[in-house]
Order: structure tokens, then sequence, then C-alpha cells
């Protein structure tokens, strides 16, 4: 194991290039220019990303509506994303007499702020984590409610009616839905003895979480699916959103690049949920591997980690687009009965089944 986590590491290439930058500048300058430059690839990364889903989102809802999707601008409709990024980067940012000017300002920044940061957690490879430390987990549940704040003072700031009743729909939900979020990852954090998001990837390497874990594994995996398209905002659970009772939800009152943040937010939030997922229960950057299999298992270490983790994560950005464009939207009722009635109970049992097999040595 401890070989094959050598296998493409990074770990030596970031410390040649800190000790480099050490050798010719103070260290605390050296610190600053890695962390603009990371800075820097985070956000070309997510914009990158989010172009892509957007792309994607598209093709994958005109293909279960049997029609072709976007195709005009450029060959396959590959530029009508970047045609729309331009539109709503020329657009006026309408200021609106009644509102709250400083928190309708502050509330989309504070979206893409909670955006980023969970992004910034991502296990990329194997070396290439930005944020990791022994409370990883912790720390993604904790930034990633910040979200939370931003929609509901979208929603009152704006002064709407319309705009505070999908904050007001958005919030309970999301809220409620963490529940279910935490303990299924939780579940995973008991089988894998860490909190911390590497420690967690390293402790797969001898196996995914999902098939070491069993049936409560899969029932958390299942849980986290569900959980993570409600907070995420995605159908079926986008009533927040609901164009034909509140035009546009929460942000119904923005225009412009505000507007544009809560559009790069949401669809990147579908990514982290899915390499959030991929970490936890698919092994994040390691490779499949099959007891007795050792050739096969040799052949899937020359892939690169950064393409099992892209692979796993988009697989489950496709199956949850496939369930939005297949299920039809809950009330705001049969939402919260989800969670409340049947979710927590599950979640409550399955971590303490999950303790106890892991206790027993059930589990490995």
């Amino acid at each position: 194991m401890n070989g094959f986590l050598d296998y493409y590491n990074f770990k030596p290439v970031a410390e040649w290039i800190h000790s480099s930058l050490c050798g010719v500048m103070p260290e605390g300058l050296a610190l600053f220019l890695e962390g603009l430059v990371v800075a820097v690839v985070i956000i070309l990364l997510y914009a990158i990303l989010a172009i892509a889903l957007i792309y994607m989102e598209r093709k994958v809802c005109a293909f279960f509506q049997c029609r072709l999707g976007p195709m005009r601008v450029g060959k396959w409709g590959l530029l009508q994303v970047f045609a729309d990024v331009f539109k709503i980067l020329i657009k006026e940012i309408i200021k609106l007499k009644n509102s709250d000017h400083f928190l309708y300002e502050l509330a989309p920044y504070l979206v893409i702020l909670a955006s980023i940061l969970t992004f910034s957690c991502l296990p990329w490879h194997n070396g290439m984590g930005i944020i990791d430390f022994n409370i990883g987990i912790f720390f993604v549940l904790a930034v990633s409610s910040i979200e939370v704040v931003g929609i509901l003072l979208a929603g009152w700031s704006s002064n709407s009616k319309y705009t505070l009743i999908g904050a007001m729909r958005s919030g309970a939900m999301m809220i409620s839905y963490e529940l279910s979020l935490g303990m299924a990852m939780l579940a995973m954090v008991a089988l894998s003895g860490t909190m911390s998001i590497s420690g967690i990837v390293e402790s797969q390497a001898d196996g995914w979480n999902i098939f070491k874990g069993h049936i409560p594994a899969w029932i958390a995996f299942i849980v986290y699916l569900i959980a993570g398209n409600a907070e995420a905002n995605r159908g079926p659970f986008d009533l927040a959103e609901a164009e034909q009772e509140l035009t546009a939800g929460y942000h119904t009152e923005y225009s412009g690049m505000h507007f544009g943040f809560f559009y790069l937010a949401e669809y990147l939030n579908l990514f982290i949920v899915s390499g959030i997922a991929a970490t936890v229960f698919l092994g994040g950057w390691m490779p499949l591997h099959i007891a007795g299999l050792d050739a096969f298992n040799q052949v899937m270490d020359y892939i690169p980690g950064v393409v099992w983790f892209f692979g796993k994560a988009f697989l489950i950005v496709f199956l949850l687009m496939w369930i939005k464009w297949t299920f039809p939207r809950l009330r705001i009722d049969q939402i919260l009965t989800l969670e409340w009635k049947y979710l927590i109970p599950i979640c409550l049992f399955n971590l303490l089944l999950m303790v106890v097999l892991k206790v027993y040595g059930l589990v490995f």
C-alpha cells in the first residue's frame, strides 16, 4: 500500500517548488506567491467546470427529452455557453430602490464564497489537496452552511414576496437536509476512522468504502445522493425556484454578474456534491482494485489519480442530472416529510449499525 500511495505523488513536487522559492526570497513572500497562484488556479478551474457542467446539463436534458439541445452557436452548440457568459458579463447590474442595499450586494458573494471554500477541499490527486487537515469533513460541513445565509439574505433584502418565499423554502430545506447529509458522511468517518479528507482517501487503498462498508455504506450513499440533491437545490428538490409560482425564486431580483454568481454556485455545488461522494464513498483518486487480480490492479495503478477522481465525480453528476430530469418536483411538505420522518431515522439507525459493525470488526 505504501508503494502505491507514492505513485504519481505530487507532494515531492510541491515541496521542491516551496524550497526553491524559499531559496530566492523570504518564506513569507514565497507562501504569499504560492497562495496567489493556487487562488488563480482554483478560480480558473471553477469557471471551466461551470461552463462544462452547464453544457452537459443542457445536452443531458435534451437527451432525456428526445431533442438535440443547443446546436446553433458553434459546432454541436459548444460555444453557446460562452455566448451566455459574455451576455451576463455585459448586462447591467440593477440596484433596487427599496431593497437593503448592503445585504442585497453581500448575498451573492456569500453564496460564491461558500461554494469556492468547499470546492477547495476536494482532493484532486495524491498530494494535490488544497485545504486538508484533521477535521476536514467537519470543515466541509461548516463552510457549506454559509450558503444558506446568503440565500436567506438574498430573499429578504430584495424586498419582494417571491424572493422571500423562495428563500424561506430553500433555507428550510437546506437546513433540514444538512442533518441527513452530515450523518451519512459520519457513517463513512466511522468506517475510515478519520475526519481528514486525505486520510479517508488513503484508507480506501485496499478497497472503496462503498464495498468495504457493506449494506450500511450503500444506505449512506443513497441517503447522501438524496440529501446532496436537496442541498444543491436541484430537482426534484428545486421548489425554491418553482417558475410557475416564484418566477426565479430567491434570486429573481438579481441581474448581471450578481445573478451569474448564483448560477455558477448552483452548478459547482452539483460538482462539489459529486466530488465529495466520489471521495468519501468511491475512493477519491484511488484506482479500482480487485483482490486476487494483481495484473488488473497494476494496470489500474497506471491511470493517474486525477483521472479517477474526475471520472467518478462526473459519473455521479450524470446520475444526479438523470434524477433531476426523471422525477417530478415535490411540494414543500413532501420534501420536509421525507427528511424528518424517513431519512433522519434511517441515518441514525445506519450510523449506529456502522459503529457496531466497526467495533466488532465486521467491516475493515
